[in-house]
């Protein structure tokens, strides 16, 4: 895309009443972003959806607001992708409605094609936030990327999760990049930022103030950069039972994981699993609806991880002797030819480095990449 198109699109952008199928419409009415800009108010008008009030909105901006645009952006630390451009999201531009514009803090990478999107009440139980940091760190560990959009409650919990085991993260945003919404959530999107694990997202103007209609357009975004999306606890009238409708219409798929069925809080994700959405307990659930992609995560859930560094010979000695499975301590000392104290004691020691599991009856296993626990 040249610098004429870019900043054209960007300026169409930026116009009161100008969404992402109304840019769509502009630019395939007149073949380009530069020629909408170009055109006469009167040839706007003839365009879907474009009525006086939009077409001297489109009139207004100029070139002088793109470059403030583009400052506020640089001062935010943010970058814009315009679509068609190398960096933009390419799972995006499988939905009928793809941003035109997309502003990133942070970073976006290709990996993070596989992600799925975690969502929920901002006003939950403690179960909520429990299954939702749960099922972060699950699919952090598996090596997806968690998508929720930033807000109080579960999105909160699943971007720790996430954090929490070491993964990636995208929080996209229902305002613009210069605001922060909740703002006792600074701290963690700068995290996200600072740490290198994921990015914040918005599709709206740098300036742009948390609005309730935000977050219907926000919720498109959050599931067209997923796989699937989960939802962990939602009531009848949750705005996050909307992400899982968009979903579904993107064809990606949907998960729930079951509440109380006395619990209102849980109502409506008991009545997506009711209606077909899959019933989600653990990794595995997860893992099997995603084909190729999940089996392939799945068998590198299996396989151990790395020994960690500066184990003795006795502990290493009894790490391999799980790699064919859990044993009690009596069928450790057996096959190692190690005395009981010996053993006991390196055990501990493998259980407190987190190489080993230790389960009930002195039965111990060595732990695998990620897990469902």
């Amino acid at each position: 895309m040249d610098h004429t198109e870019r900043r054209a699109t960007i300026r169409l952008h930026l116009a009161e009443g100008v969404a992402a199928r109304t840019l769509g419409r502009l630019r395939e009415a007149f073949g380009s972003a530069a020629g909408a800009v170009a055109a006469t108010p009167g040839q706007l008008q003839a365009v879907k959806g474009i009525g006086v009030k939009t077409a001297e909105a489109i009139a207004a901006v100029t070139d002088a607001d793109v470059d403030a645009e583009l400052a506020a952006a640089e001062r935010a630390g943010a970058v814009l992708c315009v679509r068609g451009e190398p960096g933009y999201p390419r799972a995006l531009e499988t939905i009928t409605d793809p941003p035109e514009v997309l502003y990133v803090r942070g970073e976006l990478r290709d990996t993070d094609a596989v992600a799925v999107g975690i969502v929920g009440a901002r006003r939950c139980s403690h179960y909520g936030l429990e299954q939702a940091q749960r099922f972060g760190e699950l699919l952090a560990r598996a090596g997806l990327t968690v998508v929720s959009g930033g807000a109080r409650g579960i999105d909160t919990a699943a971007h720790r999760g996430a954090l929490t085991a070491g993964g990636r993260t995208l929080a996209v945003m229902g305002c613009g990049l210069s605001q922060t919404y909740p703002r006792e959530n600074r701290k963690l999107f700068d995290r996200i930022i600072a740490e290198g694990r994921g990015a914040l997202v918005s599709e709206l103007p740098m300036g742009v103030e948390i609005r309730a209609g935000n977050f219907h357009a926000r919720n498109r975004i959050i599931s067209g950069l997923s796989l699937g999306v989960l939802l962990v606890e939602a009531a009848r009238r949750s705005g996050s039972l909307i992400t899982a409708r968009r979903a579904d219409e993107q064809g990606r798929l949907v998960f729930a994981v079951p509440g109380r069925v006395d619990s209102p809080t849980s109502a409506g994700t008991n009545e997506l699993i009711r209606d077909g959405a899959i019933l989600t307990q653990n990794l595995d659930d997860l893992l099997e609806q995603l084909g190729p992609i999940g089996a392939a995560l799945a068998e590198s859930q299996d396989a151990p991880p790395p020994l960690p560094p500066g184990l003795t010979a006795t502990e290493t000695t009894l790490l391999e002797a799980l790699a064919g499975g859990e044993l009690t301590l009596d069928e450790l000392t057996r096959h190692t030819k190690l005395s009981s104290a010996e053993a006991a004691a390196s055990m501990t020691m493998l259980v407190i480095k987190g190489a080993v599991a230790q389960k009930p009856g002195n039965v111990f296993a060595r732990k695998v990449r990620g897990g469902n626990d």
